[in-house]
């Protein structure tokens, strides 16, 4: 017999230009989203070239004499960036630890609330305070820890501390804590969100057979519900570690005061205050954004990495 020769099928090659064609109304949707992106984020990158000139504004970009490294010898020699750069990487270290932890408890604890209306409303109330402004938040806390604050009251009547204004304690680490307590306050509900997702997907049935297999409560939820919610966990700890270096810029910059630089000012404000205050020095100002930006750059992939090689799940 003869054998008859088969040719493999293979799909027409689609173009970018056939794709637009096509689905042309799909990209006219994404236009508006494009131009925000250029127009707000790309084109000002532009100004990294201040980090590296004597700018001076009416001379503008090309005008400015060309200084190349001096504004970053100069930041990193300054003894105001130095305690900034201890600050934040202070501020960032307990905030990825002791702040990353509260948002997962709070969504276990949900996970285990059996009433849907009771959880419900114990997930709306813990939503509210991230709504909130800063501004009000801050004020709230300046209120509460002034030296006639509530709080301030209650730890000098029941434990014995000073009375003081305790947003204005230089000690290390008074001003970190309440930074601390204060961000948790306002985002254990909102942080809980994604956790609370990834738990509701936990398939039943492992839960079933491990309680037939006399598995208590606990025990199933360390050795179910967090094995299966680690790679949300681990996604949301590497946001949270590229996003470190950035923190505390409205929050800290409506609390903090002269006195307290030395333990509140970080990387962030140093920043705005190089390039707003009296005696702006946008050069300075420039070099110090742009080592934020590629030091939050650096521990973004380098957290994506470890979550990579530990859990097989990554961000990117």
């Amino acid at each position: 017999m003869a054998k008859t020769k088969t040719t493999a099928y293979k799909a027409p090659r689609i173009t970018w230009r056939r794709d637009f064609k096509r689905n042309w109304p799909v990209y006219m949707m994404f236009l508006p989203a494009i131009i925000f992106m250029v127009v707000l984020h790309y084109i000002p990158m532009f100004g990294i070239v201040m980090a590296f000139q004597d700018f001076n504004v009416t001379k503008g970009y090309f005008g400015s004499e060309w200084v190349g490294l001096k504004n970053f010898i100069d930041l990193f020699t300054g003894d105001q960036f130095l305690v900034a750069l201890r600050n934040t990487v202070c501020i960032a270290v307990i905030k990825t630890t002791l702040g990353f932890v509260p948002p997962i408890i709070f969504a276990f604890l949900l996970s285990m609330i059996q009433n849907k209306k009771f959880k419900r409303f114990c997930q709306t109330m813990s939503y509210l305070p991230n709504f909130v402004a800063a501004v009000v938040v801050v004020s709230l806390v300046q209120e509460f820890l002034a030296k006639d604050g509530p709080l301030t009251l209650f730890l000098t009547n029941v434990f014995g501390l000073e009375n003081q204004n305790w947003l204005a304690n230089e000690q290390i680490p008074v001003f970190w804590i309440i930074y601390l307590l204060m961000g948790v306050w306002q985002g254990i509900g909102w942080g809980s969100i994604m956790y609370v997702a990834a738990i509701s997907t936990v398939s039943g049935d492992l839960h079933e057979a491990a309680a037939i297999d006399g598995a208590n409560r606990w025990q199933r939820l360390f050795k179910i519900t967090l094995p299966c919610i680690m790679p949300t966990v681990m996604m949301m700890f590497v946001l949270g570690v590229g996003l470190s270096f950035s923190t505390g810029f409205d929050s800290i910059l409506l609390m903090y005061m002269p006195s307290t630089y030395n333990v509140a000012d970080t990387v962030y404000t140093y920043t705005y205050r190089m390039a707003f205050s009296a005696s702006a020095n946008y050069s300075l100002s420039a070099a110090s954004g742009l080592f934020q930006s590629v030091v939050g750059t650096i521990l973004l992939i380098g957290s994506n990495a470890i979550s990579r090689k530990m859990t097989d799940s990554s961000l990117f």
